[in-house]
């Protein structure tokens, strides 16, 4: 027995080293032009439970690993393309996306799996709770990831993704493992954003026949502590937390506004099932539950699950729900403690929403904050606060939260590339956008008024100094700073924003350097 488990505590030790240089690597800046050493998938092999499912819209899982990781198709004729990586092992082709979709918009309509197995997710049909899903857009979700642009998948309520028919995933009660990597701040209480095991019919079959990450605000089975977002187990009929379906940990108070979370799931589909989270951008893990099947109601010991491949929406295709989706994997068996950690290190050391490597410019992947001009207000910047876009001083002295709200990356316009979009840099997939002429950061739902809305075009500051942006559907109107509000605002008109004084001054802004890191 010991000769047998040697050599698989030996590759599982190699595979924790292997991640363990990765992030020393990127802690010295050596460069990363494509994933170092082991990859999720090769660790979990390692540790004796292979991945029997793994997508992802930004970077390869496997080091060997050098087909496509997704499918986009064009709106303007209808055409489909493979969305790649630039190397083996390495990161997605963002700008093979970015060529094929110019000039028109694009959806995702296939992610495909890049194990062996080909469980390739498509988009989701109709079932017992929702009518058919949609593609998600392809550019909602720009992110930064091992110093490469790629994009991530963002799920809107109506949109969703399944494999009704897959090979190798547990069924029955067999046992299982599998995590994603979301995002805490695009996140809502309707049902339900899962990605895992789910039934084969697009139905609600009964207790026990799902087996999903779930992730949200949703609490099923009171109390919940804290405002969540949590990470629970959808196990059909509850979102449960503990065996008791509620929430017997007090301190599970939910990952709050994390850009990037990564939720964990492992059932043995017998007698016990384990929750973990960690921040995808730091350090470790941490068990939330760790104990028996649910016992609240029968049907859950054993588990029988069905096998399917659900992401986005319940297993009866509840699709209410939105969420951010950027990798994930399942498992055949239970993983080790040891390879949940390497996995973690792993996608810790690659950087989601690093630095896009370009600062104080109106170039696509460039990071920027805005400083008025006006001379009551040049200590200023237009910053996001409770969804909504203001200014207020900002300084070397402020709080890492206030400087990342004052921090944006300039993309390319979401209405006409010529213009820009200005997303967020703590809220991936958030954009600013102007709604009953007021700005809001609100995240990109894909509709032609949302791509309108959230564009504006560059000129000469009114003022002589500057930078001034007209709104693309309302080309009179500027981006403008009054009463410490920004908005879209012509020169003179009917709204007390449109006041004619200080206007020149209010609509000039000074691109500068980013205040967060």
């Amino acid at each position: 027995m010991l000769s047998r488990a040697f050599p698989r505590l030996r590759t599982t030790a190699l595979a924790a080293l292997s991640a363990l240089v990765t992030v020393l690597a990127l802690a010295v800046g050596i460069p990363q032009a494509q994933a170092a050493g082991s990859l999720p998938c090769d660790i979990y092999a390692a540790a004796g439970t292979p991945c029997v499912a793994a997508h992802s819209l930004a970077r390869a899982l496997y080091s060997s690993y050098n087909g496509s990781l997704y499918q986009v198709q064009r709106a303007s004729d209808g055409a489909t393309k493979d969305i790649g990586l630039l190397a083996a092992g390495g990161y997605a082709d963002a700008a093979a996306q970015d060529s094929f979709c110019t000039g028109t918009t694009c959806i995702i309509t296939k992610i495909y799996d890049q194990s062996s197995r080909h469980n390739d997710l498509t988009v989701e049909g109709a079932g017992g709770a929702g009518a058919a899903d949609v593609g998600a857009p392809a550019d909602a979700l720009p992110v930064t990831v091992g110093g490469h642009q790629v994009y991530g998948l963002e799920i809107s309520a109506g949109m969703g993704y399944r494999d009704n028919s897959t090979s190798g995933v547990a069924v029955n009660g067999g046992a299982e493992g599998m995590y994603m990597v979301t995002s805490g701040t695009h996140v809502n209480g309707s049902c339900c954003f899962d990605y895992g095991n789910a039934e084969t019919n697009n139905k609600d079959t009964g207790n026990g026949h799902m087996d999903a990450i779930n992730f949200g605000t949703e609490c099923w089975f009171s109390p919940c502590y804290g405002q969540g977002p949590w990470v629970q187990a959808d196990l059909e009929n509850g979102l449960f937390q503990s065996d008791l379906g509620y929430s017997t940990n007090s301190s599970n108070t939910g990952t709050g506004a994390l850009p990037f979370v990564t939720a964990l799931l492992k059932n043995n589909g017998q007698n016990h099932f384990a929750l973990k989270w960690g921040n995808a951008q730091s350090g470790g893990l941490t068990t939330t539950y760790s104990g028996s099947e649910p016992t609240n109601a029968s049907g859950y010991s054993p588990m029988h699950q069905e096998g399917a491949i659900v992401l986005g929406t319940g297993g009866d295709n509840s699709n209410g729900s939105i969420g951010s989706f950027f990798e994930g994997v399942m498992t055949s068996g239970i993983p080790t403690d040891a390879a949940d950690n390497s996995v973690q290190a792993n996608i810790v050391s690659v950087g989601y929403g690093g630095a896009t490597g370009a600062t104080g410019t109106l170039t696509p992947g460039s990071e920027i904050s805005l400083k008025a001009t006006t001379s009551c207000c040049t200590g200023d910047y237009i910053r996001h606060q409770n969804n909504s876009a203001v200014i207020s001083a900002i300084t070397s002295s402020s709080s890492a939260l206030d400087k990342s709200d004052a921090t944006w990356i300039v993309r390319r316009g979401l209405a006409d590339a010529s213009c820009v979009s200005f997303e967020s840099r703590n809220y991936p997939g958030d954009f600013l956008r102007h709604y009953n002429y007021q700005l809001l950061r609100q995240p990109m739902t894909g509709t032609t008024q949302f791509r309108q809305d959230a564009t504006f075009c560059p000129t000469t500051g009114k003022s002589g100094t500057g930078t001034s942006f007209a709104s693309y559907n309302y080309p009179a109107k500027f981006l403008r700073h009054y009463d410490y509000n920004v908005y879209i605002a012509s020169d003179g008109g009917s709204n007390t924003w449109d006041s004619a004084t200080s206007w020149t001054d209010d609509v000039s802004w000074v691109v500068s350097a980013p205040w967060a890191p």
